[in-house]
């Protein structure tokens, strides 16, 4: 977040012409070490926009006490603390500015400014893209946001139709259970009636006759009816 507040405060400084062509593309440094025979200087910096400066970008530099005489020389290497120049004629460059290790230089360079406007662009670019992710990201959140309502409130519409589902289960139990007590009363009033209606049909039956076969011998032959 901080990261994006500074990349949005500095296009705005930028806009503003707060930051000129020579503020963005001037840096300074201290040299540690000089290799006259092989015509490099390594510098140590500390300066943020380091990152802009690419191996084989032209640089020029000269004695902050003197900006009018300048060297020209080109980025060969370079790491977080240091940057490593090839100076060309560098014996010759020492005539008009004094190196020494330790010496104090300034450096301008075209190419950072390039470089620095590209990264502007980009930067403009990647804020545009984070403004639109973050409108999207707001979308998300309020839906996660408005879950948990969202559930209890389907939670709310199916807990009264659930409600409403089990009150007709007991009323249709009920209605049942009302129609079984009348069925078996009706059936127990059937049998009792049905059971007097078989005493009295016992009570009152005839026989066909009256007399019947008295069967006092062995001999079916013997029998005879009294």
């Amino acid at each position: 977040m901080k990261l994006i507040s500074f990349a949005l405060l500095f296009i705005f400084l930028t806009s503003q012409n707060v930051f000129g062509e020579d503020d963005v593309a001037i840096f300074s440094g201290r040299a540690s070490r000089i290799n006259f025979k092989a015509d490099l200087l390594r510098i140590k910096i500390d300066f943020g926009n380091v990152k802009y400066l690419n191996v084989k970008d032209k640089v020029e530099f000269w004695d902050e006490r003197d900006s009018s005489k300048r060297c020209k020389a080109y980025l060969v290497g370079k790491s977080n603390d240091y940057l490593l120049f090839k100076v060309p004629s560098i014996n010759f460059c020492k005539t008009k500015v004094f190196l020494s290790v330790g010496a104090y230089l300034k450096f301008y360079s075209i190419d950072l400014f390039n470089n620095i406007k590209m990264g502007k662009s980009l930067i403009d670019i990647l804020l545009k893209k984070r403004l639109a992710l973050s409108g999207k990201l707001r979308r998300e959140q309020k839906s996660l946001d408005s879950f948990i309502e969202k559930v209890n409130s389907v939670n709310a519409r199916y807990q009264i139709l659930r409600d409403k589902l089990e009150a007709e289960w007991r009323d249709q139990i009920g209605s049942l259970e009302e129609d079984k007590t009348t069925s078996l009363r009706n059936f127990k009033d059937l049998e009792i009636r049905l059971e007097g209606l078989d005493k009295k049909l016992q009570r009152y039956s005839i026989e066909d006759k009256n007399l019947k076969l008295d069967r006092w011998a062995l001999d079916p032959r013997l029998y005879f009816k009294k």
